[in-house]
């Protein structure tokens, strides 16, 4: 690769976009707005899951001893599929809602739905019962589809789940178990296929309403339409293909006969990553699809060697612990040739570490959120490496834009909160129409992110715009204190908050992550502070650092909880009282 990009990123979208590529775009209406779509890119999520038949025999899902071929896996949708219409009376539209961890169950259950046009609506199975309950009152689904922990969960409050007619268990026993409707996963590929009945599905119904994380308040579904999601897809492709066009080089067509691609899914199919950027995109590529239940960094690293893993993905955190874990050796990745995520921000220094660990790999970082079916940017490969801080330039069909408090535009290099337009942009927010109003506005996105854009297009993330700390009327954003904890080699990462101060308002503090084996001493404590000094202005360092040995609280899409994080201070502490610029270290 060059160093210097043979092409800008204006001529490169051209080129990517021009006459007869896979990526030609046009212009048409979606939802009464126009929009630039991907010409050629399949119109419903039906065509993707039958994409998949042409892989037959090859392993599409594995989990522990389960292994799942395309073929089976199909014909399991189809089963369940007759099973909604038959005896569940599923209508289009009608809401199927999933409380299960990654399985080969959950993703025929999904799958499922979509053919029958109804709305696929997973909920996030690390939510306390209230909030299951609380979930699928919103969403009023008609069938609940659980896994045994879930069931045992929502048994107490089966009677206040108003719309649920038929709740299935994965794993269960009786009558309404997944397994006495299609068998367990070595008889899907017997299954016969008896038809369905006609179901007109278009690009822009209703496909699937993935929650939000909800980090700032009450977690909101968020509508998605087959198009929505498809495009986030092609969005991925036409990034990857971008960033090669601008090094000089041709982006290779796939073929059938190309090696299967193997990827390592370690985040939860509930959020919208996993699931549009790793599930859904299989049935195109025919990649072999290696489940966690639940991210353990020692187990991936053993699902790596014995599964000949060759691409990874997910949020930071789980790249940053499996290089941080003893086991964890660059012989033994070799064969992984791309380590891509998103979702929560990522330091520069992680590009590096990818480089040192991952030999073959090419990295990637891109933003997103729910509420933009998930790619919406990404930085790949040297136009990464040249920006280790960014996370990418807009995909050929979005327009981003910054803007101020009043909701002006402002120029490059100055930060504002990001917006973004485009056809993968969610309809809205089910059941929540005053919320919609407040995010989606003719087409755009508010992201509630702060970033700053330069004059070729890339975006920098400075911080979620309600984590922003003001300190005696400055501005401290807290990515940027956490870049700089987690540049100090013994730091393997850090949360930074702001707190309540009596005469400066907000003052920072911070929680930092050893890596093993570090003490925290009080060298330690002044190496640290000497290596923030040089990095950052007084009035940025933290007044207080707590140390800690476990990892930081995230929820499961891997956004770091900060509400958690607080409480990890008391507030009327006066032994931690700001004093001047000095910071002052403790541990936990």
């Amino acid at each position: 690769m060059t160093n210097t990009p043979v092409l800008s990123i204006t001529e490169a979208n051209a080129l990517l976009t021009s006459h007869g590529s896979p990526f030609e775009l046009e212009t048409r209406s979606v939802c009464g707005i126009e929009q630039q779509v991907y010409r050629h890119a399949p119109q419903t999520l039906i065509e993707m899951l039958m994409a998949g038949a042409q892989w037959g025999a090859r392993d599409f899902l594995v989990l522990d001893d389960q292994r799942v071929t395309y073929a089976a896996h199909l014909a399991a949708v189809r089963q369940l599929a007759s099973t909604f219409q038959i005896r569940f009376g599923v209508q289009p539209g009608d809401r199927v809602a999933i409380a299960m961890r990654n399985s080969p169950q959950w993703s025929v259950t999904f799958h499922a739905a979509l053919l029958v046009g109804a709305i696929a609506t997973p909920l996030n199975s690390w939510w306390a019962a209230e909030e299951l309950v609380a979930g699928l009152n919103d969403c009023g689904a008609r069938v609940l589809f659980v896994d045994p922990e879930r069931a045992e969960l929502l048994a107490p409050h089966r009677g206040r789940i108003t719309d649920v007619a038929h709740m299935i268990t994965a794993g269960g026993v009786g009558d309404l178990s997944l397994e006495v409707l299609i068998g367990v996963t070595e008889d899907w590929a017997g299954l016969a296929f008896e038809g369905l009945a006609d179901v007109s599905i278009r690009a822009d119904d209703d496909a699937a309403i993935f929650y939000t994380s909800g980090t700032s308040g009450r977690a909101r579904g968020v509508v998605m339409t087959h198009r929505n999601i498809i495009s986030a897809i092609w969005n991925t492709a036409a990034c990857k293909a971008r960033s090669l066009m601008r090094a000089g080089i041709v982006p290779p067509q796939p073929s059938p006969d190309d090696p299967q691609p193997v990827s390592l899914v370690s985040t939860p199919f509930f959020h919208a990553t996993a699931t549009v950027t790793g599930l859904i995109p299989a049935h195109l590529t025919g990649a072999r699809l290696v489940l966690q239940r639940k991210f353990d960094a020692g187990e991936a690293l053993e699902l790596i060697r014995r599964e000949g893993v060759t691409q990874l993905g997910g949020v930071p955190t789980i790249v940053q612990r499996l290089i941080a874990h003893p086991d964890c050796r660059p012989d033994d990745l070799a064969k992984v040739d791309f380590v891509g995520y998103g979702g929560a921000p990522s330091g520069p220094d992680l590009v590096e570490d990818i480089a040192r660990t991952f030999p073959r790999a090419m990295p990637a970082n891109g933003w997103g959120m729910t509420e933009t079916c998930a790619t919406t940017t990404l930085n790949v490969g040297a136009d990464y490496m040249a920006r280790p801080g960014s996370a990418g330039a807009a995909a050929p069909p979005v327009r981003l834009r910054i803007v101020d408090d009043a909701g002006e535009p402002v120029a490059d290099g100055l930060v504002g909160e990001l917006e973004a337009f485009g056809p993968n942009n969610a309809r809205g927010y089910w059941n929540a129409p005053k919320e919609t109003a407040q995010t989606f506005r003719e087409g755009w996105v508010r992201s509630g992110d702060l970033a700053v854009r330069d004059a070729e297009g890339f975006i920098t993330l400075v911080d979620r715009k309600k984590d922003m700390i003001i300190r005696g009327g400055e501005n401290v954003f807290s990515i940027e204190v956490e870049t700089a904890l987690t540049s100090h080699v013994d730091v393997l990462e850090a949360g930074v908050v702001g707190l309540p101060h009596p005469t400066l308002g907000e003052s920072v503090a911070a929680v930092v992550q050893l890596r093993p084996g570090v003490v925290p001493d009080l060298a330690l404590e002044e190496a640290l502070r000497f290596h923030l000094a040089a990095r950052i202005a007084a009035f940025k360092l933290p007044a207080r650092i707590t140390f800690t040995s476990a990892p930081l609280p995230r929820n499961a899409n891997g956004k770091m909880l900060k509400s958690e994080l607080k409480a990890m201070f008391e507030e009327s502490d006066n032994d931690h009282a700001e004093t001047g610029q000095t910071a002052q270290f403790r541990r936990a």
